[in-house]
């Protein structure tokens, strides 16, 4: 890592002894737990008290390495699929549940992830006295919602104390009396520890959960299309997902079976890119792009669609990776093929995305991260009541019944 500028000392100092409550569902493998890990740990051997708040089971184990020091606080109310009365009910006991949690953790600050997770964050704290930050992790104008959650996105997100995005496209989504106490800040590296280079066996790798959002399928249609005439490599998805039994079923039709592999996800976070010798992301779209970030900064070719949004915040088309037109198999499957048989080109490409990508190192990102936690404890102190959004209730033990009783839109 680079040595921290003066300011970036002087934000870390300002922090020492916070005490900093963070909320999220869960602490899976993902793209947001995987921040949460980072952030979490940074200010917890920074000398902050941090307690992350989930909805998890008791028994869940968290997949990133968290530091020991930090706490997690589980309020065994996961999310499940349920009928509209029972969600609803749902709704109102995670509210209940984390708005005792919140206070019990006596926090300076909050600061929550994920769209559902900051609505129930916002409606929970509501009337305390403290700065709430909510962080956006996806493309906020494509991720389906039903009609209450969008609603009270845009009404309760002026409350926030900031707003925080990776990408500028995905800020500029929202009003201007949310832009305003806006930030982006991009994901960091952080590769596996001692990770081996076992590369060289022709694997193109994809990573992501098994959702319709990272369009495997467009993957599967591209590589059957090229396999012919690339007998040596194959293909290995990494993930897990609802999507696993359509895709193993695609694949099977095209007649792949032998030549794409599905394994799940990795024993320990990151550990694909030991084997990864070209990288390929399909996604319909993105809030960012953490595992296209990892194989650039492990020396791995790319190749992604110009999804919106973060592929194209990192990759120089025809520099330091290939960009190809969103959701068309037919230029991802050219893509490929130019990379997959012109080893040269694909040494190119991985050369330059090491170098380029050092910009995201994980000890400039956290310092963007301690700017914001300390702009929130300057904060907090003059922190006037928040005049409720029109249609809300004021009170936060009145905003339950609100909730249940509009909890058929769920």
């Amino acid at each position: 890592m680079n040595e921290g500028t003066g300011a970036d000392i002087v934000g870390a100092a300002g922090i020492a002894g916070a005490r900093i409550t963070i909320v999220v569902s869960a602490l899976g493998a993902g793209g947001t737990e995987h921040v949460v890990s980072l952030v979490a740990s940074h200010w917890a051997r920074l000398g902050c008290a941090v307690t992350v708040i989930t909805l998890e089971a008791p028994a869940s184990k968290p997949y990133y390495e968290l530091d020991p020091r930090v706490s997690i606080r589980r309020l065994d109310l996961p999310a499940q699929k349920a009928a509209k009365l029972r969600a609803g009910w749902l709704v109102v006991q995670r509210l209940h549940r984390l708005r005792s949690a919140v206070k019990n953790s006596r926090p300076d600050f909050v600061l929550s992830f994920l769209t559902r997770t900051n609505v129930l964050t916002l409606l929970a704290t509501t009337g305390l006295p403290f700065p709430v930050i909510v962080s956006e992790r996806n493309n906020p104008a494509v991720q389906p919602f039903g009609p209450l959650w969008k609603w009270l996105q845009l009404r309760l997100y002026p409350r926030a104390f900031s707003l925080v995005t990776m990408t500028k496209g995905a800020l500029d989504y929202f009003p201007p009396q949310v832009r305003r106490h806006g930030r982006v800040i991009a994901n960091a590296i952080n590769l596996p520890a001692g990770w081996e280079n076992r590369r060289g066996n022709n694997v193109l790798t994809a990573v992501g959960r098994l959702t319709a959002q990272k369009g495997f399928d467009i993957l599967l249609t591209a590589f059957a299309r090229i396999a012919p005439a690339h007998p040596d490599w194959k293909l290995v998805i990494w993930g897990e997902g609802e999507a696993r039994q359509a895709l193993e079923a695609q694949r099977d039709a095209l007649g792949l079976k032998d030549r794409v592999e599905m394994p799940g996800v990795t024993a320990r976070p990151g550990l694909w890119v030991e084997t990864a010798d070209v990288f390929v992301l399909s996604s319909r779209y993105e809030g960012w792009g953490i595992a296209l970030l990892e194989a650039m900064a492990s020396g791995v070719p790319v190749v992604s669609f110009a999804c919106e949004w973060g592929p194209t915040d990192m990759i120089a088309d025809g520099e330091d990776g290939l960009l190809v037109q969103n959701g068309d198999a037919n230029a991802l499957a050219d893509a490929l093929s130019r990379v997959l048989g012109d080893p040269t080109l694909a040494a190119r490409l991985a050369a330059n995305s090491k170098a380029n990508v050092r910009r995201y190192d994980a000890e400039h990102i956290l310092s963007q991260w301690d700017a914001v936690a300390l702009s929130a404890l300057e904060h907090a102190g003059a922190r006037k009541p928040t005049t409720k959004p029109r249609g809300l209730p004021a009170s936060g033990e009145n905003v339950t019944s609100w909730l249940f009783m509009t909890s058929w839109i769920f």
